[in-house]
């Protein structure tokens, strides 16, 4: 998972926090990005309404003639067939970091460890644009089950033509090497993740050597997940290998590319082509992985460090204006070459310049301006694809204490929330659909995807306010004296701090501008939002991430930690009137909830969602206390150990719900030490039906029942209420216009071996590729 706005991650779920993981991608870890899937102290007090109160909602949305449609946004990657791409050529490709290891399966990976394994090892399915698995017919000639009694056997052919790089055939020993390093019988084999390996009961050689026969000890349905990717013996067989022996290298490969080298100094993976790969031979004779920070992207476009970058959607909108530009009308082309230091100024505001540049000296500031220009010359090469990711930013809420632990309560945040308004908020500005995300489990498009947010309804206030009074929150109670927040130690903050949250500690949404202790004049709960649109895509820990991430480890990545950014939103938006004057409240105590947030310079986008979520909960009597942290401490010290009331961040989708998701939504197990294991629940939020659900779903080899179970699971979590399923996160990649089948991906896996440089004389006109 990861939350939208600083680039993290989770590492160990598959496919992001920023909210991002990322593109069919298959992180490592069993945590967002941070460390954080293993077991936590919480208290739970969860308070769930009777199941007849839930029963005519539960399964809206789930019937067995649901579509999964098609994604909302197709992949932009200007898609050309192989032969109008030119042979030869290093395409730099940035990434958020080099790689910490180069073993997809242990906890530290992330997502320039997935692009490696992508690139240069073996998967025996991969996934379509619709975010489907496939068959890859590089390494597979079939693979399906052929038997069920008394066990589920699946018999894999692979391609004859399908060796490593060091000359041996693929086959079955590379399978059970895979295997028994991940069984989770070993532990000294250091594994982040054993899922559908630890119910292997025996790996055989076939009727011959391009065959081999998994056997399973109980029913697994999520089998294709299995061998994608797929590391060759000498990796996972002996725990020295797998724990230190691919961290920096890999000798040994079956891809369109193989690894060269590790640059840790140049801050460099360098791909080159394979000699031995027996597929359509790669048009490039290289892929550079180059670790660029998010906040650098735009001018290593420019100056050519990197040909392809996922950015932020200012960057997105600084691409696009240089497209439009016509090199005239400049600050520094005043009478003499003589403008004054205001003009330059208005100028270098009008035009997204930090406060340190706007405001050194004149000299300085021409300087930057003129570095600036030189940029946007550059930068005409250079053109924005954009899709969706295959991930969203949600609401969390926190059901482990307080008010939040009553599900009545939950549900009334839920509708309250305008969830259309939200998505709009987002995506409406950067050209992309604005439609909300209608299930926990999948995006439109999955086989498993159909919108169950019925379960829970959509908004409607006095809905709301009817839940919250039958859980005893009324106006007009009495209220025993609350401590004020204190303001954050330091200079007086301006209104647009403020408005944005403030650089440090809290303020309460939905106090009176007048009200004691708020001398900054700022309007909580709306107004404008100073600073560029964008989600913070910086560090990575994608996604975290998640991202959300990544999640991170940061999905915590998407994300990896770093950050997956989530969310796009654009600048100043209204907000709603304000509420009848008077809080909620019970037993003395007024309702108010803390809004935990990053406190980065790519937090703008996340910081905007949460005004606009907390206005809309104002306007039901709900008040929040928005608290920003540190980016380092936002997933491991806040949602990971439970400290937060509400929080947005980002989970992946997943072709595999019934494995992946499952521990996200487990219900939390108490240990017989008084800790309590929530996996990567964070939001503490679970129930036993969705647990029955989740493993009926994992062990049927029907795949019509599986995808009705996993509907069926999703309708509950949305009655649940513990997290609120809000957009799919905007993907945006600037790309050097003659850079082609390569850009914006969605959901599908990147084709290495097409990607490359358009021939002279090539157009763009989209064909199958062949």
């Amino acid at each position: 998972m990861s939350y939208d706005g600083v680039g993290q991650r989770p590492a160990g779920v598959r496919g992001s926090i920023d909210g991002r993981l990322c593109r069919g991608e298959r992180p490592a870890a069993t945590h967002p990005q941070t460390a954080g899937g293993r077991s936590r102290h919480v208290k739970r007090a969860l308070v769930f309404l009777g199941a007849s109160a839930l029963a005519v909602p539960l399964l809206a949305g789930c019937g067995e003639d649901d579509e999964a449609g098609t994604p909302l946004a197709p992949q932009d990657i200007a898609l050309v067939a192989r032969d109008k791409v030119a042979d030869g050529g290093t395409l730099k490709w940035a990434v958020d970091a080099v790689p910490e290891t180069l073993n997809t399966f242990q906890a530290d990976a992330d997502a320039g460890t997935s692009r490696v394994a992508q690139a240069v090892l073996p998967s025996m399915f991969r996934l379509d644009a619709a975010g489907r698995p496939v068959p890859n017919p590089a390494y597979l000639e079939s693979a399906k089950v052929i038997e069920t009694e008394p066990r589920q056997v699946v018999l894999y052919k692979l391609n004859q033509q399908a060796v490593w790089t060091d000359g041996r055939e693929i086959g079955a020993a590379d399978f059970v090497a895979q295997w028994r390093a991940l069984s989770g019988k070993n532990s000294a084999f250091w594994t982040a993740r054993n899922a559908g390996y630890d119910r292997i009961a025996k790996i055989e050689r076939g009727a011959n050597d391009l065959q081999v026969r998994v056997t399973f000890s109980r029913p697994y349905a999520d089998w294709k997940s299995l061998f994608s990717p797929l590391y060759p013996k000498d990796v996972m067989g002996t725990p020295d290998a797998f724990n230190d022996g691919a961290r920096r290298k890999l000798k040994v490969t079956a891809g369109p590319f193989k690894v060269a080298k590790v640059d840790t100094a140049k801050k460099d993976v360098v791909l080159t082509r394979n000699p031995r790969w027996w597929g359509k031979p790669a048009k490039l004779n290289e892929i550079v992985l180059h670790a660029v920070s998010r906040d650098k992207r735009a001018a290593a476009l420019a100056d050519g460090s990197v040909d392809l970058a996922e950015i932020d959607s200012a960057d997105a909108q600084r691409i696009g204006l240089a497209s439009r530009e016509k090199g005239t009308g400049t600050p520094l082309q005043g009478a003499g070459g003589r403008t004054s230091a205001k003009k330059l100024r208005d100028w270098a505001l009008a035009h997204g310049f930090d406060s340190d540049q706007v405001h050194a000296g004149k000299n300085k500031l021409r300087k930057a301006i003129t570095r600036y220009l030189e940029q946007q010359q550059a930068l005409r090469d250079v053109e924005v694809r954009k899709s969706l990711e295959p991930a969203y930013t949600q609401l969390a809420l926190n059901g482990s204490t307080g008010p939040l632990a009553d599900e009545r309560v939950r549900r009334a945040v839920a509708r309250a929330l305008d969830r259309v308004e939200l998505a709009r908020l987002v995506l409406t500005p950067l050209g992309l659909p604005a439609v909300p995300v209608g299930s926990h489990l999948a995006l439109s498009g999955q086989a498993a995807y159909a919108d169950a947010s019925g379960a829970i309804g959509a908004q409607d206030a006095k809905e709301a306010q009817a839940l919250l009074a039958d859980a005893g929150w009324v106006r007009g109670g009495p209220l025993k004296e609350q401590k004020k927040p204190e303001k954050a130690a330091g200079p007086e903050r301006s209104a647009e701090d403020v408005s944005n949250g403030g650089k440090d500690g809290e303020y309460v949404v939905g106090e009176d501008d007048d009200e004691k202790g708020r001398d900054d004049g700022s309007q909580a709960g709306g107004g404008s939002h100073g600073g560029p649109d964008g989600d913070g895509k910086g560090k990575h820990h994608e996604s975290a991430g998640d991202q959300h991430e990544h999640p991170d480890q940061h999905l915590v990545r998407e994300g990896k930690h770093g950050g997956a950014p989530g969310a796009y939103a654009p600048q100043g938006t209204a907000a709603p009137a304000a509420a009848p004057a008077g809080p909620l409240a019970k037993d003395g105590k007024p309702l108010a909830l803390r809004f935990v947030l990053p406190s980065g310079s790519g937090s703008q986008t996340l910081n905007s969602v949460a005004e606009r979520i907390s206005a809309m909960l104002e306007q039901v009597g709900i008040r929040t206390t928005i608290t920003k942290v540190s980016d380092e401490s936002y997933f491991k010290d806040h949602i990971a150990a439970g400290d937060y009331d509400l929080a947005l961040y980002s989970w992946p989708s997943s072709a595999f719900p019934a494995t992946d998701a499952r521990p996200i939504y487990a219900k939390p197990v108490a240990a017989a030490d008084g800790s309590v294991n929530v996996e990567q629940n964070y939001t503490r939020v679970g129930t036993d039906q969705v647990d029955q659900l989740f493993d009926q779903a994992g062990t049927t080899l029907d795949e019509d029942e599986a995808r009705s179970l996993i509907r069926k699971a999703d309708a509950r979590i949305w009655a649940a209420a513990g997290s609120i399923p809000l957009y799919q996160r905007p993907q945006l990649v600037g790309v050097r216009k003659n850079v082609v089948n390569a850009g914006a991906f969605g959901f599908g896996t990147p084709v290495y071996e097409d990607m490359g440089f358009l021939k002279k004389g090539a157009k763009v006109s989209p064909s199958p590729a062949t």
